[in-house]
């Protein structure tokens, strides 16, 4: 009974700091997501840069896993290039290092003295605090949490010597088994080194957290229970299991961000083992260092300097692997390409699936959505595919372009399912609890792919109209034909601009002239329709092809209407102050 009191000890008090770090994390992309967002898509030209975006990051959300998870995301998304990607793998995996300097400053100071007062900061933030005010308020509780996590798993794991100097038999007992354990394992050189290394994999893919493990090996260090060998070796293998979450993140994208979730292993793998060769000889610089440290460095509630010792361990480990392997990042790039190779073209991979990406610690809902807003532009880009083959079709009546319509057809499913993918991809999105602006990004852009989906049905009836209009032989007259290629030269500039302002934004300008195009495709219905039903009206015979000539003039008008709505809903995304109190009704 006293053991299993002892692990849900271990197991709450860890419990309560992964917690801390998903509050906070999440807290934090609320605060300050759209920021991270650009920093990560536009500050990475180089390797450099991609290191430091990836220092940063990390540091701020406290979980190398979720920075990963995104950079595969980012790369899905063609928002980072493989070799961008593994620069800010490379600052990612430095970054996460900032939890053993935590941890090691338990004895410096109570945690559980300052882990309550800030969380009694952050409430009222929380409660009654609104938008970035509200999320900041999250973000010190989660900090505070990770904190007093931090205090009761140093709490839960008893000192060993503590235990050994016990009256109580059993508790004597206890400690003498598992130090035997320990010692059983120890002293048998590289042998014991690959044996706590698989002990810090497994450990890291139990608990999916290379924070959460590293708590725990830290802790178990100061505590007595293993050495700094066998606690150094555990951090490697922690560096080998963090890779799994970037890998089963890659699975189901695409080629590139498989390829980026691959760098990241065969970045620490290598890093492992030229460090596995440098070992005895590494940790005897660190022990050296360690006990040159300023005395403020020291503390007075730990026997030993181990856990800073497991600190320096772990930074310097990480920051030499960047010094050794960034001037490679070319090399591991073409490496990875061999590894991953272009899969053969087949129908089925003609139209990826969106996937929705996430990590299983932390929810980086907030980061999810320019994967949206690529495979949105994704949509516009078949419907202006689409529009280009009802041209093909249209202006072609003496070739049998019964293919181009099948594959147009094709193109109009890939639309519908692309819609579906955006829709459930964004409402999962939107389930992570986000930011004031980000929920109404979520909503304009559902908007924008509804509207888009409605274009890809209008051309499609287009192309249907066309069809019907060769196989019953009604042919237009020339000026009839004129007007309906003067009246698709207005939607095709009107496409090629809600494709332009999807990629590049919306301004009032664009939206100027998005609402003149919508203006002119309605007088041009009225007009050409007014003309149709005067035709018809002195030759009866001409009362069918006619109105395939209507029938196309509302199909224009329609597809204006909808992209207009595009245009105007992109508009009013980036400003809100501008929307007319009628919109959204």
């Amino acid at each position: 009974m006293d053991t299993l009191v002892f692990i849900l000890k271990i197991l709450g008090a860890l419990g309560v700091f992964l917690f801390g770090m998903k509050v906070m994390s999440e807290g934090i992309q609320r605060t300050a997501g759209d920021r991270m967002r650009r920093i990560m898509a536009t500050m990475t030209h180089n390797r450099f840069a991609g290191v430091g975006t990836g220092l940063v990051t990390t540091g701020l959300i406290q979980s190398s896993s979720a920075t990963t998870v995104m950079v595969v995301s980012f790369v899905n998304a063609g928002l980072l290039t493989l070799v961008e990607s593994i620069g800010v793998i490379m600052g990612a995996n430095l970054g996460t290092t900032l939890t053993a300097w935590i941890i090691a400053t338990v004895g410096k100071f109570s945690l559980s003295k300052i882990a309550l007062p800030i969380i009694g900061i952050g409430l009222p933030f929380f409660f009654a605090g609104k938008n970035r005010f509200k999320s900041f308020g999250e973000v010190l509780i989660g900090f505070g949490l990770l904190f007093y996590g931090l205090y009761l798993l140093k709490e839960s794991v008893p000192d060993v010597k503590s235990m050994l100097a016990s009256t109580d038999m059993a508790v004597k007992a206890q400690a003498e088994s598992i130090r035997a354990f320990v010692e059983s394992v120890s002293g048998k050189g590289y042998l014991s080194i690959l044996i706590f290394l698989v002990i810090g994999v497994l450990l890291t893919l139990i608990v999916q957290s290379s924070s959460a493990a590293m708590a725990i090996t830290v802790t178990l260090a100061i505590q007595g229970w293993i050495g700094f060998q066998e606690s150094a070796a555990i951090v490697l293998g922690e560096n080998i299991g963090t890779t799994v979450t970037a890998w089963l993140a890659s699975i189901g994208t695409n080629v590139n961000a498989k390829r980026a979730a691959r760098a990241h292993f065969l970045f620490n793998i290598l890093g492992v083992i030229w460090m596995l060769i440098a070992f005895f000889p590494f940790l005897s610089a660190v022990d050296w260092l360690g006990d040159h440290l300023p005395d403020s460095f020291r503390t007075e509630k730990h026997t030993s300097d181990v856990g800073f010792k497991l600190a320096i361990f772990h930074s310097l480990f990480n920051l030499m692997n960047i010094c050794l392997l960034i001037a490679f990042v070319p090399q591991i790039a073409r490496l990875v390409t061999r590894w991953v190779k272009e899969p053969e073209p087949s129908e089925e991979d003609s139209s990826p699936r969106l996937r929705f990406i996430s990590s299983s610690m932390v929810d980086i809902g907030e980061l999810n959505i320019p994967e949206a807003e690529k495979a949105t532009l994704e949509l516009a880009g078949i419907t202006k595919e689409m529009f280009e083959g009802y041209l093909a079709v249209f202006n072609d009546p003496n070739t049998d372009l019964s293919a181009e319509v099948k594959r147009l057809k094709a193109l109009e499913d890939d639309a519908d399912v692309l819609t579906h993918d955006i829709t459930e991809y964004l409402v999962r999105t939107s389930a992570a609890n986000l930011s004031t602006e980000n929920a109404r990004s979520v909503g304009r852009m559902l908007r924008i792919v509804s509207e888009l989906e409605e274009v890809s049905d209008a051309i499609f009836r287009l192309i249907q109209i066309t069809c019907q209009k060769y196989s019953k032989n009604r042919d237009l007259q020339e000026d009839a034909t004129n007007k309906v290629r003067e009246f698709a030269d207005q939607i095709v500039q009107l496409i090629d601009l809600y494709t332009e302002v999807l990629s590049e934004g919306a301004t009032e300008e664009r939206l100027q002239k998005a609402e003149e195009l919508e203006k002119q495709t309605d007088r041009l219905r009225k007009q050409h329709n007014k003309e149709a039903m005067k035709r018809m009206s002195l030759d009866n015979s001409t009362v069918k092809t006619e109105m395939v000539v209507i029938d196309m003039n509302n199909q224009f008008e329609l597809i204006a209407n909808y992209g207009l709505n595009v245009v105007q809903t992109a508009f009013y995304l980036e400003n809100e102050d501008e929307v007319p109190d009628k919109y959204d009704s």
